[in-house]
């Protein structure tokens, strides 16, 4: 997020009665806060005691034409810090660009007259583009507090967003960031509402549709709610912390890349928004079609290919919310002159056998390398996708495109091009592999009935993932197979003893992952 414009001077560290006050001074704590600028200021300080600021009071912290609104702390003594000095966290001392020791200000931030939308959202009122403008505006410049941030998630999920809403929220995030062009008439992209392990279709589809002559400028998000994104994946395999220039420069170079869409200003209140989504565990309707058409209208996209996957403990749990979560999606989108096809594919159980970013690379090697024992099923829901897009993308006719996807992969070419992007991005690597590997046993001999998602997910991030790249899951089976007691069904990957032991707990608690009926 980008700093807010700088405000006019503060009153705060001023000179009141003609009499100067020392001035305040920035010092770096090195304190990590995960996204939330904070500040330490002493309680004997003057500005505090002029400003009448306390504990968890909202500051704004200015230093030359930069500023930021953080939560502030209070010590007391010169152990931390001396009278004059605010102690920065690592959010705060990024967002300001200074130095140690640079003059800084402290005041009471100004009143966000957006809060008064989020207000009328919370007591069941609907918002105009202009509120939601507002609101974004407000957000990306940092002016939010996580608390804010959550009443207006809160807000927008307990009555939800309609239509008109979710279009206008989706035109305020793509105009506060910035957008890519290309020069090409067809924009190719796809994405995942998510909710189904494993499911890691994009690096192989990219390699295919680059490898046809399309352009793919894949942006990705990091884990929501799930053990790995698309982004945590890549990431094992190739960089993709890509600026803007260099997102360019390898989708010129080999015409598609798959990049953290958090490294270029692209939508840049998404990447807010999931972050706090993640701590509440939310993924509502209207913020999903907005968080996935805001990204890609701001990436350039013409194209769009929409993969839902359909199950029991799946994100969308059945045909009929499919269908409906498919219509908002092409209804919004074509108010942005974007053309999407939405796919339902199977939800029932996890796609491939890794889950977590490592094991999920490795699935997405053995692919493209056309390897033995390859997993069939993320073999053949690729090609389905990529199939889609060819023919949404006009490389092949209507039901061609499946047939022309599974040519380029069988043929190698996928491979070839997957290598290249790699190449252009920085460089192939090998995924890194887990320290700890447990089983978990059949308790007894039978049939693999049902296989829950939800709780395959919880334990695989209970076991490290996605932070710890080599953590997760590799499945040793499948719906509708047979298996003897005591056979593995699984095995918990992780990268310490600590996390392995969360999910062995885990496992004795939950009840069954994996059911298996005599």
């Amino acid at each position: 997020m980008p700093p807010s414009p700088a405000a006019p001077p503060a009153t705060g560290n001023g000179s009141p009665n003609g009499l100067a006050q020392p001035p305040l001074r920035a010092r770096r704590l090195g304190l990590y806060t995960q996204h939330q600028p904070i500040v330490f200021m002493r309680t004997d300080c003057h500005v505090c005691r002029s400003e009448g600021l306390s504990a968890r009071s909202q500051v704004l912290v200015t230093a030359g034409a930069r500023q930021v609104q953080a939560t502030l702390f209070q010590v007391d003594g010169d152990r931390l810090l001396a009278r004059e000095e605010v102690g920065l966290s690592e959010t705060a001392w990024e967002f300001l660009g200074v130095a140690e020791g640079d003059e800084i200000r402290v005041s009471h931030p100004p009143a966000l007259e957006s809060l008064a939308n989020v207000r009328r959202r919370i007591y069941g009122n609907r918002l105009d583009q202009r509120a939601f403008s507002e609101i974004v505006t407000d957000i990306v410049a940092g002016r939010y507090t996580e608390v804010h941030l959550a009443a207006f998630l809160t807000a927008s999920a307990a009555l939800p967003l309609d239509e008109d809403e979710t279009t206008s929220l989706t035109r305020a995030m793509v105009d506060v960031g910035d957008r890519l062009r290309w020069n090409a008439p067809v924009v190719v992209d796809k994405h995942c509402v998510g909710g189904l392990p494993g499911n890691r279709t994009t690096p192989i589809i990219v390699a295919i549709v680059a490898a046809n002559g399309l352009v793919m400028p894949k942006t990705s998000s990091r884990a929501i709610t799930s053990p790995a994104g698309t982004a945590d994946t890549m990431e094992t395999l190739a960089p993709v912390d890509l600026d803007i220039a260099a997102l360019k420069r390898v989708v010129e170079a080999e015409g598609g890349c798959i990049a953290w869409g958090g490294a270029v200003h692209l939508s840049p209140a998404d990447d807010i928004f999931l972050r706090v989504e993640r701590e509440l565990d939310i993924d509502t309707e209207g913020q999903l079609i907005a968080s996935v058409l805001s990204k890609k209208i701001s990436a350039g996209s013409t194209h769009v290919v929409i993969d839902i996957p359909v199950g029991p403990t799946a994100k969308v749990r059945g045909e009929d919310a499919a269908t409906h979560l498919a219509a908002r999606i092409d209804a919004v989108a074509a108010r942005f002159g974007l053309s999407t096809t939405c796919v339902q594919t199977d939800g029932t159980q996890p796609v491939g056998r890794g889950i977590g970013p490592a094991l999920e690379a490795f699935d997405v090697l053995a692919v493209l390398r056309n390897a033995p024992g390859a997993p069939d099923d993320l073999r053949r829901r690729a090609i389905t996708l990529a199939g889609a897009a060819l023919e949404i993308g006009g490389k092949a006719a209507e039901g061609e495109g499946a047939a022309l996807a599974h040519a380029t992969l069988e043929s190698g070419a996928a491979w070839v091009k997957f290598q290249a992007i790699c190449a252009a991005q920085g460089g192939l690597r090998e995924p890194p592999r887990a320290t700890y590997v447990r089983p978990l046993l059949a308790p007894r001999a039978g049939r693999v009935v049902y296989i829950n998602n939800r709780k395959l997910s919880r334990l695989a991030k209970l076991a490290g993932a996605p932070e710890a790249k080599a953590a997760g899951l590799h499945m040793e089976t499948r719906l509708g197979e047979e298996v003897d007691k005591g056979q593995p069904l699984l095995r918990i990957h992780a990268q310490t003893t600590g996390e392995m032991a969360y999910a062995l707990d885990y496992v004795a608690r939950a009840g069954d992952i994996i059911e298996v009926e005599p």
